[in-house]
């Protein structure tokens, strides 16, 4: 009896994540093939992970391979993952990025994702973040830039990516590991000159330039504020 019993009609999604990291996945479903229903994919139709990610952030997610909507019988197809980071205290001071997983009854072995022995399988990328100024303040603001990576840390052009056919997932872990860049860089060109312990930032025509590019000009540069506040001249380490 035991060689009969059903396979399980979910699978795990989990992530790895540098610190003040999180995820919000939204899963998608479509019609089975051969079906004649519809399934529209409306945001709040679909199955969302980690929704209200700053209060409650759960890495562990169990997720159904098919369901019935709405009385249609439907399989899962995607995964989109808004992929976010905090790096200061107020709402705004975060960026996002994004990673997907696709789903097919088929796929050609190059884009067929292995599982060990285990039943894991592990997609990697790395997150950089990019700085600017912004305001009259000239206040740091950050972007967040993800892509995708091999398991070595040899990045690949776009987003963090993996692909699965759907006979590969009952019951198996599919991992998401992300690591954080050690550097990171200014978001917009000839705005900042890179010195021996940091950024400064170029004055530009005033402080009030909100653009203020180089110019050629690197000899006259201006303060900047933290994030937390701190009024100072170089970046990341404040004061030179």
């Amino acid at each position: 009896m035991a060689g009969c019993a059903s396979q399980p009609n979910t699978f795990t999604f989990t992530a790895e994540l540098p610190p003040d990291f999180a995820y919000v996945a939204t899963v998608y479903y479509v019609p089975v093939e051969g079906e004649t229903c519809t399934v529209k994919n409306r945001r709040n139709k679909n199955i969302m992970f980690n929704r209200e990610w700053r209060r409650q952030y759960t890495p562990d997610a169990e997720i159904a391979i098919r369901r019935t909507i709405h009385g249609c019988p439907s399989v899962i197809r995607r995964i989109e993952l808004d992929i976010n980071a905090t790096y200061g205290e107020d709402r705004g001071d975060f960026g996002a990025d994004s990673a997907n997983v696709a789903f097919r009854d088929e796929l050609e072995e190059q884009y067929k994702r292995t599982f060990s022995d285990a039943g894991e399988s592990t997609f990697y990328g790395e997150c950089q973040w990019l700085f600017r100024t912004a305001g009259t303040y000239r206040r740091i603001v950050k972007i967040l830039d993800c892509k995708k990576t091999n398991a070595q840390g040899e990045l690949g052009k776009g987003r963090p990516f993996s692909a699965y056919t759907l006979d590969q997932l009952s019951g198996k872990t599919v991992r998401m590991k992300i690591k954080l860049a050690e550097e990171e860089r200014p978001a917009i060109g000839d705005t900042w000159v890179k010195v021996p312990n940091g950024w400064k930032r170029c004055m530009g025509d005033n402080f009030e330039d909100q653009y203020a590019f180089c110019f050629g000009n690197y000899k006259d540069f201006s303060g900047y504020q933290m994030p937390d506040g701190r009024q100072c001249t170089i970046y990341p380490g404040c004061t030179e």
